[in-house]
């Protein structure tokens, strides 16, 4: 996706919770997309090593070394193929849902990212990453694997506080 096609996340607030919704078209299958999403082989690609039990109710565990971050979770939505809903949190903290919708469109799909930081968080930071790891997950999509991408990563967390400062 080059930076005239991509679309800044949209903010709002529910229940306590700054909710973004991130939307990508990738010229990729769902099934693709969908294994990168699953396939504990693929997350370290453009995510972290870990597993998610792909099933309402599976285990998700996922280790950020570098960051010292481990998501311990529960699957708390699922449709095979199109939904992925579980908590970026580990035990103890407050549920921050992230959720994964994939729809075909042509020979592509389109990935909507629902996430929600608790109010009083820096969600400025959180969409940030995810706007990165989204980057990695196209590279890793195209067969490129690149690293956590830091200037990205700065730029939007900069450009989405500034955004939410203003809300």
């Amino acid at each position: 996706m080059s930076d005239e096609e991509h679309v800044k996340a949209a903010f709002s607030r529910v229940d306590g919770q700054v909710q973004a919704l991130m939307r990508r078209r990738f010229d990729h299958l769902t099934v693709s997309v969908w294994s990168m999403l699953t396939d504990a082989a693929r997350l370290p690609l453009w995510l972290a090593p870990g597993a998610i039990e792909p099933r309402l109710g599976g285990a998700v565990r996922l280790d950020f070394a570098d960051s010292g971050t481990i998501v311990d979770s529960t699957v708390t939505a699922y449709a095979p193929g199109r939904l992925l809903e579980y908590s970026w949190s580990g035990p103890g903290e407050p549920t921050r849902p992230v959720r994964w919708q994939l729809a075909p469109d042509g020979d592509g799909t389109v990935l909507t990212l629902t996430l929600r930081v608790p109010e009083g968080e820096d969600a400025g930071r959180a969409c940030a990453g995810w706007e990165a790891h989204l980057e990695m997950l196209e590279a890793a999509l195209e067969g490129v694997p690149i690293k956590f991408p830091f200037e990205t990563f700065k730029a939007w967390r900069d450009a989405y506080r500034a955004e939410l400062a203003q809300a």
